[in-house]
């Protein structure tokens, strides 16, 4: 026969285990309910676009939408460039730069030296364009890999405004990137006129209203000093080049040495004057070739060892290996001509076009930036 139960008496609860009960429940909820990058900053939330219209430059954090699964309509909004600042002191202004790189090969020397830069890179948009070919494809794998590491697992301060990649909607006009190959005379215009394309493709989609500065930037300068923007924008001009050079061993001398690199950062002379007269409307004049000699100063002879990094010399031509433009430059309209603008051709062209909307462009022969050696 059962025996009947007397009166239940219930273990009164430990208050510690209570409170860390309540810890531990929080603790899931915060995980659950925050988002996946906990460390945005304020500064990047407060410029943070809310539309995937809304300008390129601007870092992109997707909205929940409506309840129907509709994006809302892009916001209608007024800007005015008469307040964006392009100074002389950057930084202190707070200014936007865009950094833009053609690329056909990825380099990790290049991105290391990206992450270098002290500018501050809350303030730096990337743009790129890649060929849709095999090395586009593998280029544009390993960019991807260094974005993500970058942009999602590594430490606030290196990590970018925006980043923009582009893929070319036309064929590369040589096969292969070699630096042999795409540097031979028969291959020049062709392949300087598709670089023009690429490079008024990446400028026009990625600029943005609240841009001050764009830097171009080969994909295969791989060493610069790290305030190379500062630098540059302490001399206040519409378009400013340094000088490129290349690290390579010299068997002769046993030991590394350097020599010049970039021949298109030129002032003009009256034999390539001369020679231009007598051009055909279609013919364009080329730089650094023995059966085309111009006598024209190449900024790549006028380096003079520790001497002024800060010399500076007016340019007719420049080249793109590295090349600070102010933006407002852009806006007025010149541009990379894809076609013989003076017999001249993407960026030569596009200094001599800069040149015709009042434009001056300068060059630093003694501030040096380095070219991968392959």
């Amino acid at each position: 026969m059962a025996r009947p139960l007397g009166p239940v008496r219930l273990k009164k609860a430990n208050p510690i285990t209570l409170l860390l009960g309540a810890v531990l429940v929080i603790f899931i909820l915060y995980f659950l309910i925050a988002p996946s990058h906990s460390d945005f900053s304020a500064a990047r939330k407060s410029s943070a676009a809310s539309h995937p219209l809304s300008p390129p430059t601007s870092p992109f954090r997707k909205s929940a939408g409506k309840p129907n699964g509709k994006q809302p309509p892009p916001p209608v909004i007024r800007y005015n460039l008469n307040n964006v600042t392009i100074t002389p002191n950057p930084i202190e202004n707070r200014e936007n730069v865009l950094i833009l790189t053609p690329m056909a090969r990825f380099y990790q020397g290049y991105w290391d030296n990206l992450l270098k830069l002290n500018y501050p890179h809350e303030l730096i948009t990337l743009g790129f364009i890649l060929p849709k070919n095999k090395e586009g494809n593998a280029a544009t794998s390993e960019l991807q890999k260094q974005i993500t590491k970058t942009q999602k697992y590594g430490p606030e301060k290196d990590r970018f405004k925006s980043i923009i990649i582009l893929r070319q909607d036309f064929e590369p006009p040589i096969p292969s990137q070699d630096e042999v190959e795409r540097h031979k005379m028969q291959n020049q215009k062709g392949r300087r006129a598709a670089m023009s394309k690429a490079r008024n493709s990446l400028l026009f989609t990625t600029l943005g209203p609240s841009t001050s500065w764009v830097l171009w930037l080969d994909a295969d300068i791989i060493e610069t000093p790290p305030t190379l923007i500062q630098d540059l924008a302490r001399h206040d001009k519409p378009l400013i080049a340094p000088n490129c050079f290349q690290k390579y061993y010299n068997s002769e001398k046993r030991q590394m040495d350097e020599r010049p690199y970039d021949f298109n950062n030129w002032q003009d002379s009256p034999t390539a004057q001369e020679l231009a007269a007598k051009m055909g409307p279609d013919e364009i004049l080329l730089e650094g070739y023995a059966d085309m000699a111009t006598w024209r100063s190449l900024m790549a002879y006028l380096y003079t060892p520790e001497q002024d990094l800060h010399t500076e010399v007016d340019l007719d031509g420049v080249g793109g290996t590295a090349l600070l433009v102010k933006a407002d430059v852009h806006r007025d309209g010149a541009m990379f001509p894809p076609f013989p603008f003076y017999h001249l051709i993407e960026t030569e062209g596009f200094a001599k076009m800069a040149k015709r909307l009042g434009w001056q462009a300068t060059g630093l022969p003694n501030y040096k930036v380095y070219h991968y050696n392959e």
